[in-house]
C-alpha cells in the first residue's frame, strides 16, 4: 500500500526527481485501499464524520441513489470516467450531463476517475529523459481492452480529460484528486499523477461496501450487516452507480439502510473537500490541475 501522506509540494520538486523518489523508496502497490491515515483533529466535533464516495458504473441505479442521498441529507463524492451505461450514452455524455449538473447544485464534489476508466497495469521502463511509462488498459471509449504504453504526460492528460468534462456538465470545479480504476497504482504512477497536481484517493478497508462481489456469495443483507459491524470515524467509503455483474442490486436496497443506521449512530457525511488531507492538498495547489494537452 502506497503512503498518501503530503509532506512536500510537488511544486518544490522536479518532474522526474519526484518518479526517482517514488521509485527507489517505495516498493509497488497492488489493489489499492486508503493512500492515507487521518489526522486525530479530523475526529472531532460532534458528530463522526465518514466520507461516501460513488464511482461511476452503468447509472440505471444513479436517479434512485441521487434520492437516497437528497432525503438524508448525505454530501458525497462522485469519482467519474466516460463508462458505458444501460442509457446507451457513455456516464459523461450528453444523456447523464443534467443528472450532473442537479448533483452539483445539491453540493455533492467531483473529481476524475480517468476518462476512459484506464486501469494501470503496470511500470514499464522508459527511454532516456523519460524514465517512467506505463502500461494501462481502458476499459471505456475507442481503445476499450487495449493494452497500451503510454507516459507520464499521456496519463495526466487522461485524468484531465474526466476532470474537464465534468466541470463542463457541472459547472463546478472538481477536486485536484483522482482514483484510479480498481484502485491498482505504483509509487511511479502516484509520483507523475502529483507532480501534474493531482493526489490519489482511496479507501479505508472497511469503507469496501461490496457492491462489486457477486451477490450469490455476499447478498445485501450479509453486506448491510458487515458494514455497519465495521465501519469506523473518519473511514472513507466506495461504492458505484450500478455494477453489472451484480444480480441483486446493492443501491439502493442497502444504501439507505446503511445511511439511516450510521446517522443513528452518530456518524455524519463529509465531502472529500472537507477531508483533512484533501482540503490540506488542495489547498497547496497554485492552480487548477493541468488541463489536458493531448495524447
Amino acid at each position: 500500500m502506497a503512503s498518501g501522506r503530503l509532506t512536500t509540494h510537488p511544486a518544490k520538486l522536479g518532474f522526474f526527481a519526484i518518479l526517482w523518489i517514488a521509485a527507489n523508496t517505495c516498493a509497488a502497490t497492488a489493489d489499492s485501499q486508503i493512500d492515507l491515515k487521518i489526522p486525530a483533529p479530523a475526529l472531532a466535533g460532534s458528530c463522526k464524520p465518514l466520507y461516501l464516495t460513488l464511482d461511476t458504473g452503468h447509472m440505471d441505479v444513479a436517479p434512485l441513489m441521487a434520492d437516497v442521498l437528497r432525503r438524508h441529507q448525505v454530501k458525497a463524492t462522485f469519482f467519474a470516467a466516460n463508462e458505458r451505461t444501460k442509457a446507451g450514452d457513455g456516464s459523461l455524455g450528453t444523456y447523464w450531463a443534467g443528472w450532473w449538473k442537479a448533483r452539483a447544485d445539491e453540493g455533492h464534489e467531483f473529481a476524475s476517475h480517468t476518462f476512459d476508466h484506464t486501469y494501470w497495469r503496470a511500470d514499464v521502463p522508459g527511454a532516456p529523459g523519460m524514465p517512467f511509462q506505463f502500461r494501462v488498459r481502458p476499459s471505456a471509449g475507442v481503445s476499450e481492452g487495449k493494452d497500451m504504453v503510454w507516459t507520464a504526460r499521456q496519463y495526466c492528460d487522461e485524468i484531465g480529460r474526466a476532470s474537464a468534462r465534468l466541470q463542463e456538465v457541472t459547472g463546478k470545479k472538481p477536486l485536484p484528486i483522482f482514483r484510479a480504476p480498481g484502485g491498482k497504482t505504483s509509487p511511479a504512477l502516484l509520483a507523475a499523477a502529483s507532480a501534474c497536481g493531482y493526489a490519489h484517493a482511496g479507501w479505508s478497508p472497511a469503507g469496501f461496501l461490496g457492491d462489486e462481489l457477486p451477490s450469490d456469495k455476499y447478498p445485501n443483507a450479509m453486506l448491510l450487516n458487515r458494514a455497519l459491524q465495521a465501519i469506523r470515524p473518519g473511514d472513507i467509503l466506495v461504492a458505484h452507480l450500478g455494477i453489472w455483474s451484480r444480480q441483486d442490486a446493492w443501491a439502493p436496497a442497502v444504501l439507505e439502510p446503511l445511511v439511516t443506521g450510521l446517522q443513528a449512530r452518530g456518524f455524519c457525511f463529509k465531502t472529500l473537500r472537507e477531508h483533512p488531507q484533501y482540503q490540506a492538498w488542495s489547498d497547496a495547489q497554485p492552480g487548477s490541475a493541468l488541463p489536458p494537452s493531448g495524447k
